[in-house]
């Protein structure tokens, strides 16, 4: 087994702004008379959030594409003949270094069983994305269904008996932003190695989409005000404090990563 030093974590702090209507379920098993038939998920206040697993499940499935690992022998079953996803025991893995893998005993899609054995833990942690509310404005609630959501109305029609299925999807309104935070522990001497994924997988899914029905227009988002700092291990024993490394105003701007230096 090869030796792991920690060596600090990378913070990633960002604005994530919706230029189309988000919908990312969640459950009401109360539904009324007049309800939502799909509402948004929300927290404990009733304010819609951004769940950190369905942000962090959206970027590792872009990044597999990214680094092609789509294929019927990079692909295990997670639910037998129903969810697969790519994960493999290659200890130079850019997925599953960042994003994680479980160990043990997995079946890949082409029948193949394979003993997992690569201890190296998961890199990056993403925190649930909680609304800004002041970014829903005035204005924007004077033309909104609820206090943070709109209600999106479709419907579908039968091709031979022209009968519909209306249905109602709540949707958070574009315009609203959403406080996200990512950490990345470092190990041994990769410096900034998956620092570059994460920004990868920012700009991958600002140009794909956030959440259901994105292939119909939902879920573009953009990410602003990005600050990246670094806390070190002298940060946690109270010796040292956080460094600044980086702020952007989004993700088109250049980084010079030479500049980026960590002990």
């Amino acid at each position: 087994m090869e030796r792991i030093n920690f060596k600090g974590k990378f913070i990633v702090k960002a604005e994530l702004v919706l230029l189309t209507g988000l919908h990312i379920g969640g459950q009401d098993n109360t539904i009324e008379i007049g309800g939502i038939d799909n509402p948004v998920i929300k927290d404990e206040r009733g304010i819609p959030y951004i769940p950190g697993t369905s942000l962090k499940g959206k970027l590792r499935t872009l990044m597999e594409y990214y680094h092609e690992k789509i294929d019927e022998n990079k692909l295990v079953w997670v639910k037998k003949g129903e969810i697969k996803i790519h994960m493999c025991d290659d200890k130079d893995c850019p997925v599953c270094n960042l994003f994680g893998r479980n160990h043990g005993k997995h079946t890949f899609v082409n029948d193949e069983n394979k003993m997992f054995e690569n201890l190296m833990p998961t890199r990056l942690i993403v925190r649930d994305a909680k609304l800004i509310q002041e970014s829903i404005t005035d204005e924007m609630r004077n033309n909104l269904d609820t206090s943070y959501t709109e209600v999106k109305h479709e419907n579908t029609i039968d091709r031979i008996t022209s009968s519909a299925n209306p249905r109602q999807n709540e949707r958070v309104p574009a315009g609203a932003r959403f406080k996200v935070e990512f950490v990345i522990n470092v190990y041994n001497d990769e410096k900034v190695k998956y620092l570059k994924e994460l920004i990868t997988a920012m700009k991958l899914l600002e140009d794909d989409y956030l959440g259901g029905s994105g292939s119909r227009g939902y879920g573009k988002v953009k990410f602003e005000n990005i600050s990246i700092s670094f806390r070190d291990k002298g940060f946690y024993l109270g010796i040292s404090d956080e460094k600044e490394l980086k702020k952007l105003n989004d993700t088109t701007e250049k980084i010079d990563w030479e500049s980026m230096k960590i002990e």
